[in-house]
């Protein structure tokens, strides 16, 4: 396989059966990350230069589909474009009918979930596990083809386990049905979120089939975006772990793989005053109870960047009210910008 040129990283247009073109500009993504890329994080990854985000995955089941946690999951007008949703489930007709409603919500691309290898998901034969049932892959993509009018990809890992890295497999049923994109982890099923992800499977697919790739995978840096891109030959990445508190990370690969030039990150100020905007996008879409649960999480990710140690933190979990938690932010920020006007020039 001949290695793909970074300067030649261009955008990613999607076509479905008809309708409106996705176009994937540029074509850096935000995975969908149960528990993390909620509405709030995917508007702060966009704007910081991802080109796609894509939701956390909602249950096709029809009795999961109404509950409350699958609502705020929902996409609609305030979510920035192109709006993809990923769907979870093991059921022809749940996965159509869950992908017209996604669409009838404002849905402009679907994406099929086989590839989180959490317990609870595989024993229900979703997820991951449908890596090892490629006739069942068969079905439900033709089913979701033939649902909705938009593209429809699929992210994937790269087997069920090492002896049986079958994504060039799948790959090739997923072009067949007619998919627009395809986005793999470079891990296994079996090896969850384990050891080093590893790229020659990836390019194998990439070679097999002629639908855009992205390449996903402990891609942290511009750097590491490099050595995947050239050793895969993929159309684009798929940013997961790697975003965690830091959501800069989209600026620093659009800056220096599509702009190419140097990139300075946010110093510490600047970090605080993201933070403290995703974290009101936060009370105002979960609402104050769940909101300050939710920060908490986002905090624990953000405590290195932000020069938080567990003292600090652990004062910040106890409070309980936003109120609370924008006061103990307004300090640590005020710390920080004394702490910077203190150094020498």
């Amino acid at each position: 396989m001949a290695e793909s040129s970074i300067q030649n990283l261009t955008p990613i247009t999607l076509t479905g059966r008809k309708g409106t073109p996705v176009i994937i500009d540029p074509p850096i993504a935000l995975a969908p990350m149960a528990g993390v890329s909620d509405r709030p994080f995917r508007q702060l990854c966009r704007q910081m230069g991802a080109g796609l985000v894509i939701t956390e995955m909602v249950s096709a089941k029809p009795e999961l589909r109404d509950t409350a946690k699958s609502r705020l999951r929902q996409i609609d007008a305030r979510d920035p474009e192109p709006r993809a949703v990923q769907l979870l489930g093991n059921e022809p007709d749940d996965l159509a009918a869950a992908a017209r409603d996604a669409v009838a919500q404002g849905a402009q691309m679907i994406d099929l979930n086989l590839g989180c290898p959490a317990k609870k998901v595989c024993k229900k034969a979703a997820g991951s596990a449908l890596m090892a049932e490629p006739d069942t892959v068969a079905r439900l993509l033709d089913a979701l083809v033939a649902a909705v009018d938009c593209p429809v990809s699929l992210k994937m890992r790269t087997g069920p386990d090492r002896n049986r890295r079958n994504a060039v497999a799948i790959a090739r049923i997923a072009e067949q049905a007619g998919l627009s994109m395809l986005s793999i982890h470079g891990r296994t099923r079996a090896d969850r979120y384990e050891g080093e992800a590893e790229y020659d499977t990836i390019a194998a697919v990439v070679d097999a089939v002629s639908i855009p790739v992205l390449a996903n995978g402990d891609i942290t840096s511009p750097e590491k975006a490099r050595v995947v891109l050239s050793q895969t030959g993929a159309a684009g990445i798929m940013i997961g772990r790697g975003a965690f508190g830091q959501p800069w990370l989209f600026a620093a690969l659009r800056a220096e793989l599509i702009e190419h030039r140097p990139y300075s990150p946010p110093d510490l100020t600047e970090r605080f005053e993201i933070v403290q905007k995703q974290f009101e996008n936060i009370y105002e879409h979960y609402g104050a109870s769940l909101g300050i649960r939710i920060t908490r999480k986002h905090l624990g990710w953000y405590a290195e960047p932000l020069h938080i140690d567990d003292k600090e933190r652990a004062v910040f979990n106890e409070l309980d009210h936003p109120d609370l938690q924008r006061q103990w932010l307004t300090r640590q920020a005020a710390k920080a910008a004394d702490s910077s006007c203190s150094q020498p020039a």
